[in-house]
């Protein structure tokens, strides 16, 4: 249960579902966490519910969308603890559901914003500390929908593909170095965001699962702690899918 020992952790998004999920985990394997949410309320209960579990964590109120807020925050992080050993990208949103008629180029960008280009931000400013110690794990939250595509969820699924996209050339451009970067794919997981996706929406993306069920957020979280350790050592720019059976490449 120690095997991340004394190392630094950032959870983008980690206040709530799958983020909190992680940020739990990683810190019952000896983790120290660094939350950076912009949901200051949701990110203090977080932080208690941590603590609770004897798990040193900290939140920071940053928009990681911002590339001078990130810099600020990371400045901070390696000014206190000297590394970052671990990003774990797990903020996003899933966007308004609709047709592709439907959606706004704002609904778009706004999509965007977080799911894509943060995880860009936050990967282009974490990696050279990485790089400095020639170690780090990158584990970024994508989505099933990034391999096949959701209806009606243009926005998400075309951002999520693109995470992938981006963790394999990541991967591949570190890879003779110690730095993995790794991407997951789950299926519809039970958080607070289905609330923001049609119900006949999330039933047809139940239905399409071979075990016809959602996927628990302790399920992603262990498989996050493993793509996180050292024992994760030979891949890199790969994508682990947990999907409940539906895509298997």
């Amino acid at each position: 249960m120690n095997q991340l020992l004394n190392q630094i952790a950032i959870i983008t998004g980690g206040a709530t579902g799958i983020g909190l999920g992680i940020a739990n985990v990683l810190g019952q394997n000896g983790a120290k966490i660094f939350i950076l949410d912009i949901d200051s309320q949701e990110g203090e209960k977080a932080i208690n519910y941590l603590k609770n579990r004897n798990i040193e964590a900290s939140l920071i109120i940053v928009d990681i969308t911002i590339e001078k807020e990130i810099e600020k925050t990371i400045n901070q992080i390696i000014a206190k603890t000297e590394k970052i050993d671990i990003l774990i990208n797990n903020a996003g949103i899933t966007g308004k559901t609709g047709s592709i008629t439907e959606t706004s180029v704002e609904e778009m960008d706004r999509v965007y914003n977080l799911n894509l280009r943060a995880v860009f931000l936050m990967c282009k400013n974490i990696i050279p500390h990485m790089l400095k110690r020639n170690y780090g794990r990158i584990v970024n939250i994508a989505s099933i929908a990034g391999k096949e595509g959701n209806p009606k969820m243009v926005p998400y699924s075309a951002t999520k593909a693109a995470v992938i996209g981006l963790t394999k050339s990541i991967g591949q451009e570190f890879a003779k170095t110690e730095i993995r970067v790794n991407c997951v794919t789950p299926a519809i997981v039970r958080t607070k965001i289905l609330e923001q996706i049609a119900p006949e929406v999330v039933k047809h993306l139940i239905e399409k699962i071979p075990m016809k069920r959602t996927v628990k957020i302790t399920e992603v979280a262990n498989l996050v702690a493993w793509l996180a350790s050292k024992e994760c050592s030979a891949s890199t720019g790969a994508v682990f899918d947990i999907s409940g059976g539906r895509a298997t490449y």
